[in-house]
């Protein structure tokens, strides 16, 4: 009847023809021009960007979120959910879970940082979207900011503070954000990512994340503001936000040298510098919505090593020019912790407690290094060393003991007995020529002491020209 129907109507046929290959194209330009803001998301789920984002989150040994889930137990889940997973997240129907709240003492010990712990799961999923985030925005960032980013580094943000000290822009803007990754306004910076990102589906997909809420002691809490810190996302959402922050000064003239939240504003004369943290204050407030810390924001002198410090540095300046010196605050700091870890009452084998010391100072010379504290480091080698020589008397404990070791170690026997008996205190003890002359600087590298001033010498020759 059909094939009767057109044979009598060539005309109308070759209408509804035209009308069907016109709606085709058109069905075919509206697929394309949907797969083209649909790619997004295709490129997130790939199987390459996926295993890149696993591997980057077993890298960070991340503690479980709030289901108890390890890494290593992720991976085996993952290949058998994968399916199920992949076309939740496509269909717009994954719930992200909760994530776990932890607190850790401030560096400052102002009090304490609230970090948010994703499940793995759903790690891997945010380091997924960062991986394909990071190429739309890096274009868009500012010369300026330095955290979290890549061949960026809190090094060369102070470096770069350093320079502009050396072309007269000797006072500096501290800024300090209260609460600035639990107060970033969502609405706004969702607003920021539809600029960037056509594909609804990721954009829906983060929004759920700043969505998921907390969960403390077993109960779950929702969030209205801000962004999680803890997530592999979080750290570029704070860059995304922040970058208006930058670009608008940028447009004033205004230079901003910023690590994350930690924001450092210059100019050349304290006057210009007071009217720049007042400005500073109305965007950040009124624009962007968030909160300045009055106490900790503050104008100084940048070259005036107790008053300005930024990222755990201050700068200085001598006969010689400007140069970068660790904020004393830093220093004490460092110093608290490996008497710490040095301490007597531990009851650890000496070998373990030079291995922990090792860890700690080669992570901090891999932040500080590019500070002048060729003498501090020097008298921190000896100090450590006397430390080493009082733990490892003590852990000889009895006179007996003392006295065998001592002889073993070269000593002479009468006056091995002579100290092995003595009532003198530990510290006294570990000064002493005696136990300069058995437990050697190089019997204490044999036994695992770490000689961190020839590491700050390595890390400076090879970092010289960065």
């Amino acid at each position: 009847m059909k094939a009767e129907y057109r044979k009598g109507c060539p005309q109308r046929d070759s209408v509804e023809h035209e009308e069907y290959a016109g709606a085709r194209s058109a069905g075919a330009r509206e697929s394309r021009e949907r797969d083209g803001a649909d790619d997004l998301l295709e490129k997130i789920l790939s199987r390459d960007n996926l295993n890149r984002a696993y591997k980057q989150v077993k890298s960070n040994h991340g503690a479980p979120g709030i289901d108890g889930m390890t890494v290593e137990a992720a991976l085996p889940w993952l290949r058998d959910n994968k399916d199920e997973l992949l076309h939740s997240i496509r269909e717009s129907q994954y719930q992200p879970s909760p994530v776990r709240r932890k607190e850790i003492p401030k560096p400052d010990g102002s009090g304490v940082r609230k970090l948010g712990i994703p499940t793995v799961v759903d790690r891997v999923i945010q380091q997924a979207i960062a991986q394909q985030l990071h190429p739309l925005f890096e274009p868009l960032f500012s010369d300026g900011s330095y955290g979290y980013r890549p061949k960026r580094s809190a090094q060369q943000a102070i470096r770069k503070v350093k320079a502009y000290a050396e072309q007269g822009y000797n006072h500096a803007v501290e800024i300090d954000l209260s609460k600035y990754f639990d107060t970033l306004n969502r609405e706004l910076l969702m607003n920021l990512l539809r600029k960037q990102i056509q594909d609804k589906r990721v954009t829906g997909l983060i929004k759920k994340y700043l969505k998921s809420g907390v969960m403390e002691n077993g109960v779950r809490r929702e969030t209205e503001e801000g962004s999680p810190q803890g997530g592999p996302l979080s750290p570029l959402l704070a860059n995304i936000y922040l970058n208006e922050f930058d670009q608008e000064m940028k447009r004033r003239g205004v230079i901003v040298i910023r690590y994350a939240d930690d924001i450092v504003v210059l100019g050349k004369s304290r006057r210009a510098a007071t009217r720049l943290l007042e400005s500073s204050r109305k965007y950040l407030e009124n624009k962007l919505r968030l909160k300045l810390n009055t106490q900790k924001s503050k104008v100084a002198s940048a070259i005036a090593r107790k008053h300005f410090k930024f990222l755990g540095y201050a700068l200085g300046k001598n006969g010689n020019g400007v140069y970068i010196r660790t904020h004393p605050q830093s220093l004490v700091k460092a110093k608290k912790k490996l008497k710490e870890l040095t301490s007597r009452s531990q009851g650890r084998n000496a070998r373990q407690v030079m291995e922990s010391v090792k860890v700690y100072i080669r992570s901090w010379l891999g932040h500080f290094y590019v500070a002048d504290m060729r003498r501090i480091l020097q008298d921190w080698n000896e100090w450590l060393r006397r430390r080493m020589r009082m733990y490892i008397w003590k852990q000889w404990k009895k006179p007996g003991t003392k006295v065998q070791n001592l002889r073993k170690l070269g000593i002479p026997e009468w006056q091995a007995y002579q100290w092995g008996n003595t009532r003198l205190g530990y510290w006294r003890i570990a000064g002493s020529a005696v136990l300069n002359r058995s437990i050697t600087n190089e019997k204490l590298v044999q036994a695992g002491y770490y000689d961190f001033p020839a590491r700050y010498e390595h890390l400076r020759k090879l970092h010289s020209n960065d």
